[in-house]
């Protein structure tokens, strides 16, 4: 049995819901789609803020390797208030103000049983394998939800998990050290802001790369120490070298792809390591060998973040350490033009979704 915050509640609710894998013209908004029902251990939320990201276009497209239950909703970052709850479910409760975690493991394979949730066989994800936050409602395991603090506002909390719990892990996995210098690739994306606050919390030196001015003008303004528009100058592995001395970079925060991974090889210094969570740019990234094994130099895979990383950030968060960016908010309606942005990189920040429609916000 679930219990919920009133009786008038109806059976539907409004989704951005994609029937075919395709283009932004695929996302349908859906008026009287069935609302989720919390079963036991679960929790149904009312969605104030989703913020999209990269994986909500290559959820859409259709991911090769990757099956994607159709119907499907997008959406992984979520915060919003509890509706609902299953059986068995004592915190959070009705009313409660909650940040979720996405994603889960199953639990009992052997790499939840060893606590490396992100090598899960088989992994959960709202937006991906479960209905996500591109609706009205949501529902996910109770022990998901991270409670918000009163006045912090939802949609900043809903910029946290995909984008900050990556960096986090990127970052812990590439051993940041004090004094390190380490460049963010693409510094207007979500993972590469997040990168640059949280690499100068480790003390680090920053340089980040970006395609305009504006965009290298906020990334300083987030903490980077020197910037490279990578479209005036192409070279840009060159440019850092000479920023240190021709020592090269000691970790270099690749969210590109092929289109920057011959360039990153080079501009990683003796010792260097090169983390990587995506390919944007394109999967199949050139790697002249003879770099690694002169240089010394480590590959390091990065995927995700497990619940631990994640309330970390959101610790720091909370406490005005690591700040959200946000570029627009957008209605529901309009999320298919906010996932063009997104893919055009037009964008310096999140792009944030309102799901209730206006008059019920």
């Amino acid at each position: 049995m679930s219990y919920s915050a009133g009786a008038t509640d109806v059976s539907s609710m409004r989704a951005l819901v994609i029937h075919r894998h395709g283009g932004s013209d695929v996302l349908t908004l859906e008026r009287e789609w069935p609302r989720p029902v919390p079963g036991p251990g679960e929790i149904l939320v009312k969605v104030k803020a989703c913020a999209l990201n990269f994986l909500d276009i290559f959820t859409r497209e259709g991911m090769p390797g990757e099956v994607t239950p159709l119907p499907q909703i997008t959406g992984g970052d979520v915060a919003g208030v509890v509706h609902a709850v299953g059986d068995g479910v004592v915190r959070p409760a009705v009313g409660d103000r909650v940040l979720l975690d996405p994603s889960w493991g199953c639990g009992t394979c052997e790499y939840c049983s060893a606590g490396h949730r992100p090598r899960c066989l088989r992994p959960r994800m709202l937006g991906e394998r479960d209905p996500g936050g591109l609706a009205e409602y949501v529902k996910c395991p109770a022990a998901q939800a991270i409670a918000l603090p009163h006045g912090y506002s939802f949609d900043d909390a809903a910029c946290l998990p995909v984008t900050f719990g990556t960096a986090w892990r990127m970052l812990r996995r590439a051993s940041v050290e004090p004094d390190d210098v380490v460049v963010v690739l693409g510094a207007g994306g979500g993972v590469a802001i997040a990168a640059i606050q949280i690499a100068r919390l480790m003390g680090a030196r920053v340089i980040a790369t970006a395609s305009t001015d504006e965009k290298l003008a906020h990334a300083c303004e987030l903490g980077a120490d020197h910037v490279i528009n990578y479209v005036v100058q192409p070279e840009w592995d060159t440019v850092v070298r000479g920023l240190t001395g021709k020592r090269g970079a000691d970790v270099i925060v690749e969210t590109v792809g092929a289109s920057t991974w011959a360039e990153s090889i080079r501009a990683l210094g003796k010792g260097g390591r090169l983390v990587t969570c995506g390919a944007t740019g394109g999967p199949i990234g050139q790697t002249d060998i003879r770099y690694l094994f002169r240089r010394e130099q480590t590959l390091i895979g990065s995927n995700g973040w497990t619940h631990n990383e994640l309330l970390r950030v959101a610790s720091l968060a909370f406490q005005g350490k690591l700040r959200p960016v946000i570029d627009r908010v957008l209605p529901l309606e309009r999320a298919a033009e906010g996932e063009i942005a997104l893919e055009r990189r037009e964008v310096f920040g999140k792009v944030i979704i309102h799901p209730e429609e206006p008059d019920a916000a």
